[in-house]
C-alpha cells in the first residue's frame, strides 16, 4: 500500500508541534483479537439480556459485534417501554465484553515497530496516553505485560456506565485532554478506524491514520486525516528526522 503522501516533510510538520500523542489501543498498539470474530460474545450478551427483557428488538438480535451490541442494547434500553426496562442487562453486557477483552490481551500481538515509535516519541518529549473503546483494565494489563506501562501516563477507555460514549463520540479524547491540560491543536491521535477520525475531529485534535486497508486509507484522506500510514516505520522515520535536528517538545 502507498501511504497517504510520499511527502515525509508533511509528516514532520505534523509531528513538530505535537506535544502529546493519543494512541488507540486495538490496531495501532496491538492486534487484540487476531482477526477473530466477536460473534460469540455478542450472542452471550443477547442471551443475558433476554433473561431480563424477554424478546429483543430486531436491531439488537441482528448485531454480531461485541462493541456494537453494547450500543444496540443501550438504544433499546433508552426506548420507551411499559414497564420501563431495568439496566441490569447493560451491566451484564459490559462485564461480558470486558472479560472477553481481558482474555484476549494475553494473546494479543504487538503492532510492528510500535515500541520503537513509542520510544522515539518520548525522546522528542511528547506525552503519551491511550484513548480506546476497550475497557481500561485489560489495556493496563497489556501495557504492564509488555513493559509499556511507565511510558503511557494515562489510559482512557470505554465508559462502563454508558456505551454511547464510545468513539465516534469524543468522550475518551476529551478526558485525555483534560488530564494532559494541553490545547487540542497540540494533541495528535493515532487510530485505525473512521470512528477514531470522527472522534478526533469532534475533539479538535489532529489525526494520524494507521491502516493497511487501502480503501479505508483513502476514505480517511477524503474525510480530512492529517496523514495516513500503513506502517509505524513511516512514523519512525519522521521522528528520527526530528530527533536528528535536535527538535524537542516542551511539555508545560
Amino acid at each position: 500500500m502507498t501511504d497517504a503522501t510520499a511527502d515525509e516533510d508533511a509528516l514532520v510538520r505534523l509531528l513538530g508541534p505535537t506535544r502529546a500523542v493519543l494512541f488507540d489501543f486495538d490496531g495501532p498498539v496491538c492486534d487484540l483479537f487476531g482477526g477473530a470474530s466477536t460473534r460469540d460474545v455478542a450472542e452471550e450478551v443477547k442471551r443475558a439480556a433476554q433473561r431480563h427483557w424477554g424478546t429483543l428488538d430486531p436491531d439488537v438480535s441482528a448485531c454480531t459485534d461485541s462493541h456494537g451490541i453494547l450500543l444496540k442494547l443501550r438504544d433499546m434500553y433508552d426506548r420507551p417501554s411499559r414497564p420501563p426496562r431495568c439496566r441490569r442487562p447493560l451491566d451484564l453486557a459490559e462485564g461480558i465484553v470486558a472479560q472477553q477483552e481481558a482474555g484476549a490481551v494475553g494473546r494479543a500481538t504487538p503492532a510492528p515497530y510500535v515500541e520503537e515509535v513509542v520510544d522515539a516519541l518520548l525522546g522528542l518529549g511528547m506525552r503519551l496516553v491511550m484513548v480506546s473503546n476497550n475497557a481500561e483494565e485489560p489495556i493496563r494489563t497489556y501495557l504492564e505485560a509488555h513493559g509499556l506501562d511507565a511510558k503511557f501516563e494515562g489510559v482512557f477507555g470505554r465508559d462502563p456506565d454508558d456505551a454511547r460514549r464510545m468513539k465516534p463520540d469524543p468522550d475518551c479524547i476529551k478526558r485525555a485532554r483534560q488530564h494532559l491540560g494541553l490545547p487540542a491543536a497540540s494533541c495528535l491521535m493515532v487510530g485505525d478506524q473512521l470512528t477514531d477520525l470522527k472522534a478526533a475531529r469532534s475533539a479538535g485534535t489532529c489525526f494520524l491514520g494507521y491502516t493497511e486497508d487501502e480503501g479505508r486509507a483513502e476514505e480517511m484522506r477524503r474525510s480530512g486525516a492529517d496523514f495516513v500510514v500503513s506502517s509505524h516505520l513511516t512514523v519512525l522515520a519522521g521522528t528520527r528526522r526530528l530527533l536528528g535536528t535536535g527538535a524537542s517538545c516542551r511539555v508545560m
